[in-house]
C-alpha cells in the first residue's frame, strides 16, 4: 500500500481492520507538509532517503536517512521534510505489543526492521493475520521494541515566554546573544530564565542551543552542504568547532554519523535489486 503527499487521507490507518499496517510513503514532491493531524493507531514514520522533521506541541524530532519518529496514538502532530523524502509509516493499534514507547522519540532503524518495512507494505490491508504474513508482523514489532533511540530531540516549553525563546532560536539558530540578553527580551529575569527552561525541557539553555545545532547541521548536511558551510551558517568559527560540538553531543561526528546511515541505506537497496 502506498501514502501519497498528493492527498493523503490521514484517517486510513485506523479505517483499516488490521491492528498493524504498514505503508509505503511516495514522496512525490521536494518539501512536502502534513499539516497538524492525529490517528488512534500509533506511528513510526520512518525515512529511507531525506530528512523528515515531525513536531508536536512539546517537541521536535528530526529523521535523518536510517531513522524514524515513533508517535503515540491520539497525538497531534504535522510533519514536513526537506530532500527527496522516501520512507514508510508503520502504524501499531494500542495494546497489540508491550514494550513500545509512550511518548515521542527518534529511533534507529537497522536494515532488517526496513526489509521487514519494506515486505510488509506489499501486503494486502486484509493480510492473513494467523499466516506468513502475521508471523512477519509478529518479527517486525519485536525488532521494534528493540530499535535503539536516537538523541535527536529538541523538546519546547509550554511557558509563552520561554516559546518566544525557542521561537527566537528556531528562527535564528546562529545567534550569539547572551543568556542576559535572551532574558530581556522576553520579559524574564536571567536566573528565572534558567531555572524555569531547564524545569520545562530539562536542558539548560546551552544545551537546548546545542541540540538544535546538532538537528539543524543533520538537517542541512543531509542536503549535500559541507561541513565548513553548515559550521558557518551555526554561527562556528571553524568546522573543527561544530565537528567537536557535534561529537560530544551525539557520540560520533557528523561524518561518520551521516556515512553509517547511508552506508545501510545502500546495503538494504544493493540487496532489495539483487
Amino acid at each position: 500500500m502506498f501514502f501519497t503527499t498528493d492527498f493523503p487521507d490521514y484517517a486510513l490507518p485506523d479505517q483499516i481492520n488490521r491492528p498493524v499496517v504498514v505503508m509505503g510513503l511516495s514522496m512525490v514532491v521536494d518539501g512536502w507538509e502534513f499539516p497538524r493531524h492525529s490517528h488512534r493507531k500509533a506511528q513510526l514514520l520512518f525515512s529511507a532517503s531525506g530528512v523528515v522533521t515531525v513536531e508536536t506541541d512539546s517537541g521536535v524530532w528530526v529523521v535523518p536517512p536510517q531513522c524514524a519518529v515513533w508517535i503515540p496514538g491520539g497525538l497531534f502532530h504535522k510533519a514536513r521534510s526537506s530532500g527527496e523524502a522516501r520512507g514508510f509509516g508503520l502504524f501499531v493499534a494500542p495494546d497489540v505489543v508491550d514494550g513500545l514507547p509512550e511518548t515521542c522519540c527518534s529511533v534507529s532503524v537497522s536494515p532488517l526492521l526496513q526489509s521487514l518495512l519494506e515486505k510488509a507494505a506489499g501486503f494486502d490491508p486484509c493480510y492473513d493475520e494467523d499466516g506468513a504474513e502475521g508471523r512477519l508482523i509478529t518479527v517486525l514489532l519485536d525488532e521494534l521494541v528493540a530499535a535503539p533511540l536516537e538523541q535527536l530531540h529538541l523538546p519546547i516549553p509550554a511557558d509563552s515566554r520561554l516559546r518566544k525563546l525557542t521561537d527566537i532560536l528556531l528562527d535564528d539558530p546562529a545567534s550569539h546573544a547572551t543568556l542576559e540578553e535572551w532574558a530581556h527580551r522576553i520579559g524574564m529575569s536571567e536566573r528565572s530564565l534558567s531555572r524555569l527552561f531547564s524545569h520545562e525541557t530539562g536542558m539548560s539553555v546551552g544545551r537546548w542551543r546545542r541540540q538544535l545545532h546538532v538537528i539543524t547541521g543533520v538537517q542541512l548536511l543531509t542536503q549535500g552542504r559541507s561541513i565548513q558551510s553548515v559550521a558557518f551558517d551555526l554561527g562556528y568559527e571553524s568546522a573543527g568547532a561544530f565537528v567537536t560540538m557535534f561529537r560530544k553531543a551525539v557520540g560520533t561526528p557528523p561524518g561518520r554519523f551521516l556515512a553509517e546511515r547511508r552506508s545501510s541505506w545502500n546495503l538494504f537497496r544493493g540487496a532489495a535489486i539483487h
